[in-house]
Formats: structure tokens, C-alpha cells, sequence
């Protein structure tokens, strides 16, 4: 067996959005899921290997979907699962991890099915180290209905901008606060959000986000994972139906079981049945 590098150590993120060029070569624990976006980002970064939350799998195996996506650039990837250890986390995650799935790369280098998160990392320091650098990859945001207030669809919550203050968003993100900080919640004051469920998983962590948005008073939902892939706004917003919804949101009119489409459409008409807010003129 090769052994690892002095250099290759073992680094844990809450988000793959924050990696920076000091994670090149190493092996990263993040708390983002596995979707192909979080994926391409650890790619991008050059990391030896990436271990990330499962996300409950949801629709397609979306959760999971980036694992394969690696095994093209030669980076080891695993996801934990997500009843193992908090999304969003990455601390807790290397502390209580377990991996349910790797893709080729991790399994040649020493990591197996039913590991804890910290010996698949560990393993993955003998890992040969990406390849090639993937084509450039965007998260996108976009306009999914027009009118007052206005709709929008962020793949991730990290896209959000001061202007969004004045719309209700549908978010491609988990649904947990990062490692539960409130101040990770939300970036901005919206009009309202819908986020992905990522299977709810342990200690509730894919729903954390919405009794800390109910303190800023932001009507906020979740989607089941089953009912739409994480990381896709479209489809939370095409597909979604609600699995959580926070008490600001109930109040609202909005219940479990709703499409994200009625979300939207109730969260509209209780703002304007309650003026004043910010609207165009």
C-alpha cells in the first residue's frame, strides 16, 4: 500500500460553497449533499477525495447522483448517511458518520460500505488524486413566476442577493442551518422559502432552518425528498410536496401535503391580504 503524504490531511467543511485553493490535495469531510454541483465543486477544488451527506437519496438519487460524476476526474467520493450523522455539519459528520455509498475510486483506495465517516477519510489519503479538472459548472438563478412579489428559483441559498428581499424563493439547499447557527439560516429577510427536506434525517437537521426563520418571521416549507431532487429548484418547485412548514407559514394558510406550487400561491395571497409589504408600484 502507498502511504499517504505527510502533506494530505483530513479537513472538514459545513459547505462545499466555502472550499478555497488551501483544500487542494486534501481530503475533505463536507456537510453539503451529494449531488452533482457539490461534486463539481470538490472536483474543482482539486480535493483527493470528498465525503458528503446522502441526503435521504430523494428523487432520482439525486443525493448521491455526484458520486459517479467524481469517479470521471479520479477524485474517491463517498456520501454518509443521513440518519448517521447531521447534513450541513461537516464536524458531526466526521464524529458520527457512516457511509452508505462510494463510487469507484474511494473503493480502490480502502473505503467500504458501513465505515465510520473518519476510517473512509483516512482511507482516502492513499488515493491517487484527481486526474483532470472538470468543465466549468453554474449554479443558477432564474425567474419561475412573475408578478407580485415576484417567484424565483436558486439552485443553492448561497446565490441569494439583496434584491431577493422582495420575493418568495425556491431553494435547491437542505433545509439545515449550517452546523444549526441561526445566523446561517438565511442570508436575507425574504417573503418566504421553500427548501429541500434532504430526508429530514437525524436530530431533525433538513428541517433546522424553519423554527429559526420563524423568529424573523419568514413563512418558510420543506419538501420531501422523494418528492423532488435536492440541489434542483425546478424541481422542488415542478414536483415538491411539503413535508414541514413553520408556524409563521401555518398561519399563513399553508399546510403539510401541499404542493410547493400552492405554498407559493397561498404565501401570495395572505401578503396581499395583509398589506402593507413591499411591492413594485
Amino acid at each position: 500500500m502507498t502511504l499517504p503524504s505527510s502533506n494530505h490531511q483530513i479537513r472538514t467543511l459545513d459547505s462545499v460553497t466555502t472550499l478555497d485553493a488551501s483544500y487542494c490535495g486534501q481530503v475533505l469531510v463536507a456537510g453539503s449533499h451529494g449531488a452533482v454541483y457539490a461534486a463539481y465543486l470538490a472536483a474543482k477544488g482539486g480535493v483527493r477525495g470528498v465525503i458528503l451527506n446522502d441526503a435521504g437519496l430523494g428523487k432520482d438519487d439525486a443525493g448521491i447522483s455526484g458520486l459517479a460524476y467524481l469517479d470521471q476526474f479520479g477524485v474517491a467520493g463517498a456520501t454518509i448517511g443521513h440518519q448517521s450523522a447531521r447534513i450541513g455539519d461537516g464536524a458531526d459528520m466526521m464524529a458520527r458518520g457512516v457511509i452508505r455509498n462510494l463510487n469507484d475510486t474511494a473503493g480502490a483506495s480502502g473505503c467500504a460500505v458501513g465505515q465510520s465517516c473518519a476510517d473512509c477519510a483516512a482511507a482516502m489519503l492513499n488515493a491517487p488524486g484527481a486526474t483532470s479538472t472538470p468543465p466549468t459548472m453554474t449554479e443558477s438563478r432564474f425567474m419561475l413566476e412573475p408578478g407580485d412579489p415576484e417567484v424565483w428559483g436558486l439552485d443553492s441559498a448561497s446565490l441569494i442577493l439583496s434584491e431577493d428581499e422582495v420575493r418568495i424563493l425556491i431553494c435547491g439547499s437542505h433545509g439545515q442551518a449550517l452546523a444549526g447557527s441561526p445566523e446561517n439560516a438565511l442570508k436575507r429577510n425574504v417573503l418566504g422559502a421553500v427548501f429541500h427536506d434532504a430526508g429530514i434525517g437525524i436530530d431533525d437537521a433538513g428541517v433546522s432552518r424553519l423554527p429559526i426563520l420563524d423568529q424573523r418571521g419568514i413563512p418558510t416549507a420543506t419538501v420531501a425528498a422523494e418528492s423532488a431532487r435536492i440541489g434542483d429548484a425546478r424541481s422542488i418547485y415542478g414536483d415538491g410536496i411539503l413535508s414541514k412548514v413553520n408556524l409563521t407559514a401555518a398561519n399563513m394558510g399553508t399546510e403539510v401535503g401541499f404542493s410547493t406550487k400552492d405554498f407559493v400561491s397561498t404565501i401570495k395571497a395572505s401578503l396581499k391580504s395583509t398589506a402593507p409589504y413591499i411591492m413594485t408600484p
